[in-house]
């Protein structure tokens, strides 16, 4: 690794490319949709696939379609270093939350072509399809097939227009039947680090640029379905109704308090479906997602077991019928040592404070950890805001975390 804390990488060929690819899936409002299987994404990755070019990688796309552009090394048969992220957004997102860390795998590999380094391990950029789940509430598809991991239930996840995942991959010229071609065979893979915004605020509470993650948070994300009785909205007494939206609005007060309770748990309502829908008509059907997190599996169990039991007796009180379906629940991913000692190496050799902290977002890294060891490097968020239009990491701090991925790639690439 380069022991001068002299800037490598080129910043303002990655703040253009990051601006340029921003364009793709922009609303009036500013915001950025770019759901998965959709004309924004095929663009999205057919933009970055000439990045890859120009950065003389050799590109692909496999069976799941995740975007791969390939450097090869001198030994040519040893296990690669996977670097990227995603490019696909949530509805009305912002510019960083996956394009840095896909962009600045690509300007560190074009950096390394610049300088003329070989590298003892392949290093391949992954732009893995939907890590976000917007589109199918059900989210990580491309690193799954990765792993391995990705079954035909589920395929079978449906958007809201009843379109399912393995449909929606035909119509983008994927054949579902084939998706086990994308999975990568254990030893192939040395490491996987992933360059991403921190989407909070710890960073900079601290004046600092960047930081080296200890671990990704579990989320299990569920659906509550409550149905009661639709009536007349003046007449029917209060005493007497059986209101799915009250006893949903009851439930969430329970989640909001349990997963408070711990001081690392965060438990969020982000869908809500109700019906009939009327100004004048008690709701008789209500549904809604929670969205369960802990860095700690079992914190984040029993935190789930007290909501469920709150909202049966809640339920059970106002005469409700209760129904949950589990949508997805991963178990928390611990960062290896292997990559975090790159990573803290990297830092020291770029001049910046090696922090370290934990993620309490999902990444595509949890579903590698069986892989490869696995690692994060943060950037700076300004305020802490994602999956917002107003979405920030500063220039300075976008390339600040690009040189420490190009060190920690080096480090990674051609170590012991």
């Amino acid at each position: 690794m380069p022991a001068s804390s002299a800037t490598q990488i080129d910043a303002d060929r990655l703040w253009y490319r990051l601006s340029e690819l921003a364009e793709i899936g922009k609303s009036e409002g500013g915001g950025v949709t770019r759901l998965s299987f959709t004309k924004e994404e095929r663009a999205a990755k057919e933009l970055v696939a000439s990045y890859m070019r120009e950065a003389g990688l050799r590109v692909r796309e496999d069976a799941a379609g995740n975007l791969i552009g390939r450097r090869e090394a001198r030994v040519e048969e040893a296990p690669a270093v996977l670097a990227g992220s995603h490019v696909d957004s949530v509805r009305n997102g912002g510019d960083f939350d996956g394009p840095l860390g896909v962009l600045g795998a690509v300007e560190a590999l074009q950096t390394m072509d610049e300088r003329g380094v070989q590298t003892q391990r392949p290093v391949e950029v992954v732009a893995f399809t939907d890590e976000e789940g917007a589109r199918f509430s059900f989210g990580m598809i491309g690193s799954r097939a990765t792993a391995g991991a990705l079954t035909p239930e589920h395929l079978a996840n449906e958007d809201e227009n009843g379109v399912s995942v393995a449909e929606a991959m035909r119509a983008s010229g994927l054949d579902p039947e084939h998706i086990g071609e994308a999975t990568r065979v254990r030893g192939s893979v040395y490491a996987y680090v992933e360059l991403h915004i921190e989407q909070g605020r710890i960073l900079e509470s601290r004046d600092l640029p960047v930081g080296v993650v200890t671990g990704i948070a579990g989320p299990a994300w569920l659906k509550f379905t409550l149905t009661g009785e639709a009536a007349h909205a003046g007449t029917t007494p209060m005493n007497l109704r059986r209101d799915a939206l009250a006893a949903a609005a009851a439930v969430m007060g329970r989640i909001e308090r349990e997963a408070a309770r711990t001081g690392t748990s965060v438990g969020t309502a982000g869908q809500l479906d109700l019906s009939p829908g009327g100004i004048n008509i008690i709701p008789g059907h209500v549904s809604f997602s929670l969205d369960l997190r802990d860095i700690d599996e079992d914190v984040r169990n029993d935190v789930e077991a007290r909501i469920m039991h709150e909202a049966a007796l809640l339920c059970e009180k106002r005469g409700v019928e209760l129904g949950t379906k589990t949508l997805q629940r991963l178990p928390p991913a611990p960062c290896s040592s292997l990559v975090r000692n790159a990573a803290r190496e990297a830092c020291e050799a770029s001049g910046l404070v090696p922090f370290e902290l934990a993620s309490g977002a999902g990444h595509d890294g949890m579903h590698l950890t069986e892989l490869c060891p696995i690692g994060m490097i943060f950037v700076r968020s300004k305020d802490g805001l994602s999956h917002n239009p107003a979405e920030y990491s500063s220039k300075e701090d976008c390339a600040a975390g690009t040189e420490v991925l190009y060190r920690t790639l080096l480090e990674l690439a051609d170590g012991d």
